[in-house]
């Protein structure tokens, strides 16, 4: 597998995703190796949950990190006699043309396209359009995460794809000690924004909201920068001296069990999306969630939650109005949303999935 930051790793879905099926074809039988991009890894771990781990140095800066990784990490895999090459996300499947010209068989999973992400320039848009062709003309299975993803590719490239989406391991409550200790914060008393820190994730949204309600509780905004710093700054010098608006920077582990397990509200107001797995977990803690109204979100999380039109922080201010003072309303949707995402996003499923393809795939070469 290619194109991941590396694992174990909470750097975005696409880690989260490939650790998961990865972890889960190993118990399959299927002998797996992820290449790691080597700046993005604190221990040089050579398996993990039965996965190979591979180390591929990178140049990392926002423009040239996946394009140095995805390179070296193809010339390798090239010369390992792998049966099949699956790369993820649109830049590093830019190198998906090589292994086919070696009678490698490729397999690609679409994240998103990232192209419409605000954070890349003009030559990052190019390039990942180009990732997007090269996807379209040399894979021989493409899997994409949802319904929306799968029309587009049939629209603008005539190609059919396969719908995977995220999965997600239903979450136990974990009191809120750490959380307590570091930010004051108990049970029910703060609205969560989890996820990566970048523009297409909407946050600057969220905080414009919040000022306009009235409320004690806080507004936790956890997750860190993806080659993003100057939005992060950006978003510091929006909340000024607001002190009920907290910054927690990247959170992982018992922290990350915390602030999911004891949030009175989720709230996602992307601008665009793949099949967030930010989302799928606040779901399995049985959180209400509130998020934009973008076909990839409503498609996921479909009447288990709430939503506002995408880019108003008017009526986003209006729907976080009435949850604050609907306690109710709130506990409706907690209710709820655990059984869902368990009967809708197991892992187990998805792995059986990515099987298939792979078994598909395969046999192109005995008919």
């Amino acid at each position: 597998m290619i194109g991941q930051k590396g694992i174990p790793s909470r750097a975005g879905g696409v880690e989260i995703h490939v650790e998961e099926i990865a972890a889960g074809l190993v118990k399959s039988g299927v002998e797996v190796d992820v290449y790691a991009r080597k700046s993005y890894c604190e221990k040089n771990n050579k398996k993990y949950r039965g996965i190979n781990i591979k180390y591929i140095p990178s140049i990392n800066t926002k423009s040239l990190d996946a394009i140095t990784y995805s390179f070296l990490a193809t010339i390798y895999a090239l010369f390992s006699g792998y049966d099949i090459i699956h790369y993820h996300a649109l830049g590093p499947s830019s190198m998906a043309w090589l292994p086919r010209l070696f009678g490698i068989k490729v397999v690609c999973t679409v994240h998103g396209l990232e192209w419409r992400s605000k954070k890349w320039g003009k030559f990052g848009k190019l390039y990942l359009k180009f990732g997007e062709s090269i996807i379209a003309k040399f894979a021989n299975e493409i899997i994409v995460l949802t319904s929306s993803m799968k029309n587009y590719f049939k629209e603008n490239w005539d190609r059919d794809s396969n719908i995977i989406s995220n999965g997600v391991y239903v979450g136990k409550y974990t009191d809120p000690d750490i959380i307590s200790d570091k930010y004051n914060l108990t049970r029910n008393s703060y609205i969560l924004f989890l996820a990566r820190l970048v523009p297409e994730k909407g946050i600057h949204y969220l905080i414009n909201a919040y000022k306009r309600v009235k409320t004690d509780k806080k507004l936790v905004i956890a997750g860190g920068s993806s080659h993003s710093d100057d939005y992060v700054k950006s978003l510091y010098k929006l909340v000024g001296i607001d002190k009920n608006i907290i910054f927690t920077g990247f959170v992982k582990g018992k922290e990350l069990e915390e602030l999911y397990s004891n949030a009175y509200i989720y709230v996602l107001p992307s601008d665009s999306e793949g099949l967030p797995i930010s989302l799928l977990e606040a779901l399995s803690y049985g959180n209400c969630c509130l998020a934009s109204d973008i076909d990839e979100i409503y498609e996921t999380m479909k009447e288990y939650g709430m939503y506002f039109k995408s880019g108003s922080e008017v009526i986003l201010s209006k729907v976080l109005e009435e949850l604050l003072n609907d306690r109710t309303l709130v506990d409706s949707f907690k209710g709820k949303s655990k059984d869902f995402v368990q009967n809708e996003y197991n892992w187990s499923d998805k792995v059986a999935d990515t099987l298939e393809v792979y078994n598909k795939c395969v046999n192109l070469t005995k008919e």
